[in-house]
């Protein structure tokens, strides 16, 4: 499994997989103002304006992964229902975390949902550990939105 870069003909799917991860992970876990700004039109947005930070497994035009970047932050990584356990979240971890290694990142950091335990025993298998817990200030088209959340970081080996 290789991870390659998103293809804007890819976007539609891509904010799919990413709507029906947040549903899946989160809606039931977050305050429902929060769920009721992630818009399936909201991702769609979203993912067009980070398109060039996106890398994904699958075959082109149906990816089912993909990691985002923003800074020295993985910001958004999801993996469809019908593909986890195959292997595909692991390889997407190991590119995106040697991508932030190329850029200089040292101690990079993502942000977990508090009570999303799945993903966060993902994480902590992939050597990441839980720093703190932290106010993220999430854009939504109503505007920003405070949200507390574990904070997880990983420190890169320099390539």
């Amino acid at each position: 499994m290789t991870a390659r870069p998103a293809e804007p003909s890819e976007t539609a799917v891509l904010a799919r997989l990413w709507y029906d991860g947040w549903q899946d992970a989160h809606a039931a876990i977050l305050p429902p103002k929060l769920a009721q700004a992630r818009t399936l039109d909201s991702f769609a947005e979203r993912m067009s304006a980070a398109l060039a930070d996106v890398r994904v497994i699958g075959p082109r035009g149906a990816p089912s992964g993909f990691a985002m970047l923003k800074g020295d932050e993985l910001y958004q990584f999801y993996v469809a229902s019908e593909a986890r356990g195959t292997g595909i979240a692991a390889a997407l971890m190991m590119d995106a975390e040697a991508r932030l290694s190329e850029r200089g990142v040292e101690t990079t950091w993502l942000a977990c949902a508090i009570g999303n335990t799945r993903a966060a025993k993902f994480y902590e298998k992939c050597g990441w550990h839980l720093a703190r817990t932290m106010v993220n200030r999430l854009d939504t088209a109503d505007g920003p939105f405070d949200l507390e959340v574990w904070r997880y970081e990983k420190l890169l080996i320099r390539r």
